[in-house]
């Protein structure tokens, strides 16, 4: 089996947790590591919540590294429930994972470059701001070479946005180091809002998660019970998007998407700043930089979730999976 190694670069945040959980249950990734950024939350917060994923997940072997606290340049915004601060106790347990003492940024470069020194070249799943690694391409140019893929939650097209009426909120937060990844070269995918708002999770995939995911379907149960995202109105029908997630599935389950070549950009100044575009019939003078993924196969994704959240419930003795779960 042909496993992805990559990095999470990540702003927990509710659904981050999901697509955090999800790829440490899953045999067909090996996560080097999570780089943290603020986003969802300020950094403290997002790193606190992040040790405490790792912690519920049992996986002491993967290092979280805290990274920017902030934007590039615009002022700093925080997403919509930048209120819950760090999950409670209650919410979700601790699990006595600290962070690492190696820099997000450093973590990045340093990754890569082993990487491209090897041969075999990392992803990286990109959930929050992609201020991180902005950073790192642009202090070290060189690193991308050591990446094979950044797939990305970002960017809203048809959809339009969920922070503001024209954008998504990752790309908000830090537009300037979106485009930075757009035009670095490095082969990018984007998992658009008008992908992700196509799967709704409902109360009974959430009780499902808890009937099953052991501690991991707790902590989920816990969070997105918590935390309503449902939006009759805009959706038209009951239940709420996993947007992150999306990111993990689509390395273990590409089939269960469509894709197609464009090219993606990101207004950086002025009212509409953090719009995305995504030009799929070449209108512009620049050649395609992205796969958008258009469309998603809701049932097939959701139940991939649950599944492997599912394997938390199983964790008990025996040998390790590739995925790091004692079944």
């Amino acid at each position: 089996m042909n496993r992805h190694r990559i990095i999470i670069d990540a702003d927990p945040g509710v659904d981050d947790a999901a697509a955090i959980l999800m790829a440490l249950a899953s045999p067909e990734i090996d996560v080097l590591g999570l780089s943290v950024v603020a986003g969802n939350v300020p950094l403290k917060d997002a790193l606190t919540n992040a040790c405490k994923i790792v912690g519920v997940s049992g996986r002491a072997d993967v290092a979280v590294h805290a990274g920017a606290p902030g934007p590039l340049v615009r002022e700093q915004v925080f997403g919509k429930y930048a209120r819950i601060g760090s999950f409670s106790d209650e919410l979700v347990a601790r699990g006595g994972i600290t962070p690492a003492e190696e820099h997000a940024v450093r973590f990045i470069v340093r990754s890569a470059r082993e990487a491209a020194g090897t041969g075999e070249p990392i992803t990286i799943c990109a959930i929050g701001p992609m201020t991180n690694i902005a950073l790192a391409l642009i202090q070290h140019p060189d690193v991308a070479r050591g990446i094979r893929q950044i797939v990305s939650m970002g960017g809203a097209f048809t959809a339009l946005g969920h922070r503001t009426p024209w954008a998504e909120f990752n790309i908000y937060a830090d537009p300037h180091a979106a485009e930075i990844v757009y035009r670095s070269g490095a082969p990018i995918v984007v998992m658009p809002l008008d992908m992700t708002f196509q799967a709704l999770f409902s109360a009974e995939h959430f009780q499902s998660l808890r009937d099953r995911g052991g501690a991991g379907g707790d902590a989920l149960y816990n969070l997105f019970s918590t935390f309503d995202r449902g939006d009759v109105a805009r959706f038209g029908r009951p239940g709420g998007p996993i947007h992150d997630a999306t990111t993990i599935a689509w390395l273990i389950r590409p089939e269960l998407f469509t894709s197609r070549r464009a090219t993606v950009g990101t207004q950086v100044t002025g009212l509409t700043m953090g719009y995305t575009y995504a030009d799929f019939y070449q209108k512009m003078d620049r050649m395609p930089n992205a796969t958008v993924v258009t469309d998603v196969d809701e049932t097939g994704f959701i139940n991939l979730l649950i599944e492997r959240i599912s394997l938390y419930g199983s964790a008990a003795s025996g040998p390790k999976t590739p995925g790091g779960l004692n079944l």
